[in-house]
């Protein structure tokens, strides 16, 4: 794995770790094959890389609802892979998620869909959930939306209603699949700013799927590269930008040309079309 001066390799206790993780969906083919990574408590970190590097699949071994095939997936401290159902959903229950494009329940008000983990998760009186929805609404500026439904709030709203929701049960780690996908640019750089605020504000630790080069970078303590099955970079976006990787440096400059090809691998075009082929 490629090594800079300032990468988080020598940080104190990650609170994700990945060691020598392989897998994989059947046969054939391979999402990671030796994949080691760290993620340092209280940074916003980024998974980056063009599509089918396994960004959201990392997010799903994070969370459990995949099995790393060999090596170990440890998040606050536990191996993932060895835990029973009822570890994996103690260990859920101090994560949040935002899903790509937000997820809410189309029939809930924004208030219950912020109040949902909290119903769900705790015993606590209506009362004090009212208050904690409330303050999680205000904290991205939604309070005043809080009895609007999901149809009539813009796309950048329902995105920030959803991470008021992930943010519900005061996780330690929050883990984001695409915020910014699908956003208009105002509505993106306030999702971003957002991010960044309430990962300090809050003192968790974020891990963010995106492909907003601009925007990710601008806001990640440290940018991880996924492609080929393996981490082609990690490290400051400054160190990352630097890096003189071809696939790196095409998914940066957002380059049609370099390692990543248009064309899927398949038979030669004079055999698929017969070309050349005696009538």
């Amino acid at each position: 794995m490629p090594s800079h001066p300032d990468t988080p390799q020598d940080a104190a206790t990650p609170l994700v770790q990945l060691r020598g993780v392989r897998f994989g969906y059947g046969e054939g083919r391979p999402i990671f094959r030796n994949l080691s990574l760290a993620v340092p408590q209280g940074s916003v970190t980024a998974l980056m890389g063009a599509s089918g590097g396994g960004k959201t699949t990392l997010l799903r071994l994070i969370g459990g609802q995949e099995r790393a095939q060999a090596g170990q997936v440890l998040v606050f401290g536990q191996d993932v892979g060895a835990m029973g159902a009822a570890q994996i959903y103690a260990m859920r229950r101090r994560m949040g998620m935002l899903f790509q494009f937000g997820a809410l329940f189309t029939d809930v008000s924004v208030f219950g869909n912020v109040a949902f983990p909290l119903r769900e998760h705790t015993s606590l009186p209506e009362e004090l959930i009212r208050d904690i929805v409330l303050m999680k609404l205000d904290a991205v500026g939604l309070r005043g939306a809080r009895d609007l439904m999901p149809a009539e709030v813009s796309g950048g709203m329902a995105r920030r209603v959803a991470l008021a929701r992930a943010i519900a049960l005061d996780p330690e780690l929050v883990l984001y699949d695409e915020p910014f996908s699908g956003l208009d640019p105002i509505s993106l750089r306030t999702a971003a700013r957002l991010i960044r605020q309430l990962n300090d504000a809050l003192g968790i630790t974020s891990i963010i799927v995106s492909h907003d080069v601009a925007e990710t970078f601008e806001i990640a303590d440290y940018v991880a590269i996924l492609a080929e099955g393996e981490l082609l970079e990690y490290g400051t976006p400054t160190a990352v930008a630097a890096s003189a990787h071809p696939l790196v440096r095409q998914f940066i400059g957002a380059d049609a040309d370099g390692p990543v090809q248009f064309h899927y691998p398949g038979p030669d075009v004079a055999e698929d079309f017969g070309v050349g082929a005696v009538a």
